[in-house]
């Protein structure tokens, strides 16, 4: 049952269009209300620090601007919380320091309850000088090989990715980049949503398994929307590709997700994200976090509105930990209605 309070809370939100536009729904304004929350809109055309008091700043904006707007008002309002610093998203705005971070997870506090599961990340490399690309497979890397923009920002720019099947692929690219190698996955991605403790995986279609025998008559490179284009007949042919149905994926072992989930949250200090996580077919129970993005599209998350409200209510009652350095927090899976369907937490590690 939900708790209810007497005081009211506000969380003042900054937001670009879009995001508003798909975050805040009036489903997500009417569950927070309930949970005596009000969310209000920054003026983001006057100083922030003209406005509130707010319990809790929620924000998605970038710029030195921005950024001194939010430490003057943290000056002025020390007990109110922002989520997130924009140190810390900074981060994930670069493709290279963005998996970096998994190598910082502590691999006791991640391992699967049964052991038999491992995680990491694809072998990858950055180019920042042209010449370096028509190298090709002098860059230790196999093809096929995705190519990345270094920056990820969000913008329609950063999301421009191609496939490349041999050195002619190079001839598109500019740089600086980020050559990921490409690994075989089942045609199936999961995508996991944190916020704060609450941890959701669902999986979806990604970029078809590329066929061993195939490859070799491959030349050039595709974009990942030429790529998801491909006709039925084509598929069907199995011309360019194999692909699995998503249907016929199994999840991957949940401990380990939320683990990861925990992990992730701890080494980069921030409370909402989401990972997306591919199965390496060769290995099995091999796992890799290819991409990691901040204040993702939770509305496509089933029941976000609870999930967002429980977490807002955690935070401004203090029972959500705001400076990462709880080692033993639980986190708490989330079923397709909303609600949480289990605990967990890592072996030997009990609850707060």
């Amino acid at each position: 049952m939900a708790e209810m309070n007497t005081n009211r809370f506000t969380i003042g939100y900054a937001l670009l269009l879009k995001k508003q536009q798909s975050f805040i729904q009036d489903s997500l304004i009417n569950s927070a209300k309930q949970r005596g929350i009000d969310l209000i809109k920054i003026d983001t055309d006057k100083p922030l620090a003209d406005q509130g008091p707010f319990d809790c700043v929620l924000h998605k904006l970038s710029g030195n601007d921005w950024r001194n707007q939010l430490r003057e008002y943290v000056i002025r309002n020390p007990s109110s919380v922002v989520i997130d610093y924009p140190d810390a998203i900074e981060r994930l705005h670069n493709r290279i320091s963005m998996l970096d971070v998994v190598s910082e997870i502590e691999i006791d506090e991640v391992k699967d309850i049964d052991e038999t599961a491992s995680f990491g990340v694809p072998k990858q490399v950055v180019v920042y000088e042209p010449e370096k690309l028509s190298e090709g497979l002098g860059l230790s890397l196999k093809f096929p090989v995705i190519a990345k923009p270094l920056v990820a920002d969000g913008s329609a720019k950063s999301h421009k990715m191609l496939l490349i099947f041999s050195s002619e692929g190079f001839e598109k690219l500019k740089t600086p980049t980020v050559l990921q190698e490409f690994v075989n996955h089942g045609g199936v991605i999961f995508k996991v949503y944190v916020v704060g403790k609450y941890v959701k995986c669902v999986k979806r279609k990604s970029l078809p398994d590329i066929d061993d025998e195939k490859l070799e008559s491959l030349r050039g490179s595709l974009s990942f929307s030429q790529v998801s284009n491909l006709t039925s007949d084509e598929r069907n042919d199995d011309k360019y590709y194999k692909m699995m149905d998503s249907e016929d994926a199994a999840m991957p072992p949940m401990s380990l997700i939320s683990n990861i989930a925990r992990g992730l949250r701890k080494a980069m200090k921030l409370h909402l994200f989401n990972f997306d996580v591919i199965r390496d077919t060769k290995v099995g129970n091999r796992y890799l976090v290819i991409d990691i993005n901040y204040f993702p599209g939770y509305a496509k998350m089933p029941g976000y509105e609870s999930v967002l409200t429980d977490f807002f209510w955690d935070i401004l009652n203090k029972k959500e930990d705001r400076f990462f350095d709880c080692e033993k927090e639980l986190m708490k899976l989330v079923g397709d209605d909303g609600g949480c369907v289990e605990d967990t937490a890592c072996p030997n590690v009990s609850s707060a």
